[in-house]
């Protein structure tokens, strides 16, 4: 159960616009206030006690047990009152490139212990390369010795996806599920979903 009640949610504001994650335990404390309404696969919307009437009907495990009742865990709550648009910038830092490239380099494909991999210019500095979403990706120090200030075409090098500015979800604590019918996706932006993903 514990488990579960940390597992992630998909929030909406009022306008079903895309705008935070949260876990399921804090989304059933919305609900439960009130401040909150689950988004059923139908896109209905439910307050705390029809959602428990449902939850009822619902033959899922993915459920919470009380003595009282149980209730099916929520994939995308709605809030009440909350219809602003908050900022969805992706701060560029040494920990985001990390997590965009899954701490995986960009070229070999190895997966090294962290401490082991580098932040590799595309366009190198010494040639006039600049810090940005599109020039940098993860590189073990292996490739990174390699490469060294050269264009990877120049020595056989190949990146294994273009680099690019993340989405804001892709560089967030939570974890996204991965799941072919999960309703997030229909909340989502295409061009995340759309990214290629490493194998």
């Amino acid at each position: 159960m514990q488990t579960l009640l940390n597992e992630s949610v998909l929030v909406l504001n009022r306008h079903w616009t895309a705008v935070h994650v949260t876990s399921v335990r804090r989304s059933l404390v919305l609900l439960y206030g009130g401040h909150a309404r689950v988004v059923a696969e139908d896109f209905s919307v439910h307050d705390f006690g029809s959602w428990r009437e449902l939850s009822a009907a619902l033959q899922t495990i993915r459920a919470i047990t009380t003595p009282s009742f149980r209730i099916a865990v929520p994939e995308v709550i709605m809030l009440t009152s909350f219809s602003k648009y908050p900022p969805r910038q992706v701060k560029f830092s040494r920990r985001n490139i990390y997590m965009r490239d899954n701490y995986t380099c960009q070229y070999c494909g190895c997966v090294p212990p962290r401490d082991e991999l580098t932040v590799d210019h595309i366009l190198p500095r010494s040639r006039g390369g600049r810090s940005t979403w599109d020039n940098v990706v993860l590189a073990c120090m292996k490739c990174n010795m390699k490469k060294g200030d050269r264009l990877p075409h120049e020595i056989g090098m190949q990146l294994r996806t273009q680099p690019k500015k993340p989405h804001w979800l892709a560089c967030s604590n939570f974890q996204i599920p991965t799941g072919g019918s999960s309703l997030w996706q229909k909340f989502l932006d295409n061009a995340y979903w759309n990214v290629p993903l490493l194998d």
